[in-house]
């Protein structure tokens, strides 16, 4: 299944359509088998926003028995951004600092005020200088039309590290412009994300992981060896199309259905097993791995980046003087807001009391509902199977009264 050539079976069967019609009927095959041998209930974790994308807007839900739960994993950048971090931002942005941000940054919430200021944008309205770029090439393009200090977020994952490395290598950093380096590791939130799921018990264990595309183009998939090793699960590296992640579900439960637990990848039109070499060794001369805060969970080890001494020059936090978030200020959630368990496949959004009701995409509260790969901003866009499920048993419920 790891080496399956989707175009070529496509070709064959006319269409995405039937061949995601062949997929399906086989996951519920798998699916039987499991049952029959004790399986009651498991859930399969994505860990790219995208892949959460794919599975809502397709209705993937729907395609699989109500038993098999597909979850998201910690698979936003923006949503694990501390609250210290959106406040030192709003700070520098209202002391003169032209700040430049991703689009889905610009609206997420502080958990606490700055000069009663609790986001960028809500800065940019008072008079901060706070300015959305699609890349870091574009504000380099703006920065060199002023001399004002600048500041540049760099969140992300492993798949936006080499562009920031290769830059700061080649001195294309304008001096007046500086990064905060937010980039973030996603095997460590993996790892914690599975312990998490054995804590209790009594809750469908996480038996297979959908790892992501885009980042394993960079890692390669031999980085999460470790965790079919180690949790004895499998692990499917994914492309994005919907008969994508279906091939990949359905290798899982091949996988499970065999006694086996491997990393293999599906996405072999992108990813290679030793990924990018050439980004590999880029990363690792700018940057250093730290022990570093995720939002609403803590710190992990050895999951996020900073820039090296011998290029602090292009660094924020040395330039000015910023400082790791306290451990005591990382469960810093909005009241009532339960993200911290969303991004890590506990709870669902609808089971936020705070969903599509006060927190909405126009009016985020919750980091999840900021970023277009946040799991409540999908949902809220996209609807979702519990939603549909509800709808359902509402409707079936009237036409009974009648």
């Amino acid at each position: 299944m790891s080496n399956v050539d989707l175009g070529k079976l496509i070709s064959i069967l006319g269409s995405s359509r039937d061949l995601a019609r062949l997929i399906t009927e086989k996951i519920r095959d798998y699916w039987v088998f499991l049952t029959s041998r004790g399986v009651k209930r498991l859930k399969i974790m994505d860990f790219c926003g995208t892949h959460e994308w794919t599975i809502t807007h397709y209705g993937l839900r729907s395609l699989v028995p109500g038993d098999l739960e597909l979850v998201a994993g910690p698979g936003c950048p923006v949503c694990v951004t501390p609250s210290h971090f959106v406040e030192v931002l709003i700070k520098l942005s209202l002391e003169g600092v032209v700040v430049y941000v991703y689009g889905d940054v610009y609206k997420l919430r502080s958990t606490r005020g700055v000069k009663n200021v609790y986001s960028l944008a809500e800065s940019r309205s008072l008079g901060g200088d706070v300015r959305v770029v699609t890349d870091i090439l574009s504000a380099i393009r703006d920065v060199k039309s002023h001399n004002k200090p600048s500041v540049f977020a760099g969140i992300g994952f492993e798949t936006v590290a080499p562009g920031y490395a290769q830059i700061i290598l080649t001195g294309h950093l304008p001096r007046n412009l500086k990064i905060l380096p937010l980039v973030k590791l996603t095997p460590p939130a993996m790892f914690y994300a599975l312990d998490v799921s054995r804590e209790k018990p009594t809750e469908p264990p996480i038996m297979g992981v959908i790892a992501p595309g885009h980042v394993s183009t960079i890692t390669g998939a031999k980085a999460w060896t470790p965790v079919s090793e180690n949790y004895n699960i499998p692990v499917v590296v994914s492309g994005f199309e919907p008969v994508d992640v279906l091939v990949s579900i359905l290798e899982i439960l091949r996988q499970l259905s065999r006694g086996e637990a491997k990393t293999t990848i599906e996405y072999t039109r992108a990813v290679s097993w030793h990924g990018d070499l050439g980004a590999q060794a880029s990363i690792n001369k700018v940057f250093e791995t730290i022990d570093d805060a995720w939002r609403g969970i803590g710190y992990l080890p050895k999951s996020g980046l900073r820039i090296r001494d011998k290029y602090k020059i292009y660094d924020a936090f040395y330039e000015y003087g910023i400082r790791e978030p306290p451990p005591g200020e990382l469960k810093d959630m909005p009241p009532g807001c339960r993200c911290a368990e969303v991004v890590l496949g506990k709870a669902y959004p609808t089971q936020c009391p705070l969903f599509l009701k006060t927190c909405t995409p126009q009016r985020p509260i919750g980091p999840c509902m900021v970023s277009i790969e946040g799991t409540c901003a999908i949902w809220a866009k996209y609807g979702s199977r519990e939603l549909l499920f509800k709808l359902r048993e509402e409707l079936s419920s009237k036409v009974k009264a009648t």
